[in-house]
Parts: structure tokens; C-alpha cells; sequence
């Protein structure tokens, strides 16, 4: 009786590997930094600033010659009386691109006659808008194109009016 109860007062090995072993403490303590990871509070998603909104409005030609995309302004153009935003092209309408000369200004005379030189576009911006006299129906139908391409690819931002009728629709 007496091994009986040497044996009841000894703790056999399994006994003795209680929970405070090292390989659970590491455990332990894993499982909480991954129960913090997953649940601990994220900042709230924010999206980045999207351009600010396009007003369609009325242009003169002294007003759009500033929209030549200098000084960080944007890229506009005018075909026919509808003017374009082509920011989205500056690496071809802006500062240094081939068609540089029409950013800002009334672009149907060159583009119908595909000359991009400087003499194509209206001297006195204060005057009466090019009405194209002098083109030929093949240049004609060049501007046509060119407007269509325009259109599908930029948006309209407004319409171009001589210098004292910004009034009329």
C-alpha cells in the first residue's frame, strides 16, 4: 500500500507538461498576433481626387487662347465652333507637340488644309470667327473627318463665338 501511494503522490510526465511549456507560450502568442493583424482597425479607403468637372460653356477666341495647356492649364482646341478638350493628347496639342500652334485657338482652317504652320489660324482674335471661305469640298470633307475624329475620341467643353456675341446661343 504504501508503492500505491508513493505513486499517487508523484506526477508521472504527462502531468508535468502543463500548459506553460515554451512551445505553447509560442503558440499562444502567435495565435494573438494574428488574431490583432486580422482584427485590429484599417484606416478608411480613400480614392484618389478625380479631375473636377467640365461646365460646358461659351468661349471667345481671347478666352480660349489661354487653354494652349502652359502653366499647367488644360489642352483645348476649337473645330468648326465646338471646342475640345484635348489634355488627354498634350503629348500632340500641348507645349512642344506638332500641333502645338493650334492649342487654344480655332484649328479648322489648318487641319482642313493639313498645314499646321502658324498662318493658318486667325490673326485678330478680337475679329469675326474664320467662316472657311476658300476651301475646296476635299478640305472640306478633311475638317469633316477631323471633327469626327475629335468627337469620338475628346470631349466637347463648349462652343467658340466671335468677340461680342457671347450672348447668342
Amino acid at each position: 500500500m504504501a508503492d500505491s501511494t508513493k505513486s499517487m503522490d508523484t506526477p508521472t510526465a504527462a502531468e508535468v507538461a502543463s500548459i506553460a511549456s515554451p512551445i505553447n507560450l509560442i503558440l499562444l502568442s502567435l495565435l494573438i498576433v494574428l488574431a490583432y493583424m486580422r482584427l485590429r482597425p484599417t484606416p478608411p479607403v480613400t480614392l484618389p481626387k478625380g479631375p473636377d468637372p467640365t461646365v460646358f460653356r461659351v468661349f471667345t477666341p481671347p478666352e480660349l487662347k489661354p487653354f494652349n495647356g502652359e502653366k499647367n492649364m488644360p489642352v483645348y482646341l476649337a473645330v468648326r465652333g465646338r471646342v475640345f478638350d484635348v489634355t488627354s493628347g498634350r503629348n500632340f496639342y500641348g507645349p512642344g507637340g506638332p500641333y502645338e500652334n493650334f492649342a487654344g485657338r480655332d484649328a479648322s482652317r489648318g487641319l482642313a488644309s493639313g498645314s499646321f504652320d502658324e498662318d493658318m489660324l486667325t490673326k485678330n482674335l478680337e475679329g469675326p470667327l474664320d467662316n472657311l471661305e476658300g476651301l475646296g469640298p476635299e478640305e472640306l470633307d478633311a475638317l469633316k473627318g477631323w471633327e469626327e475624329r475629335f468627337s469620338e475620341k475628346y470631349l466637347v467643353v463648349g462652343k467658340l463665338v466671335a468677340v461680342g456675341s457671347e450672348g447668342t446661343g
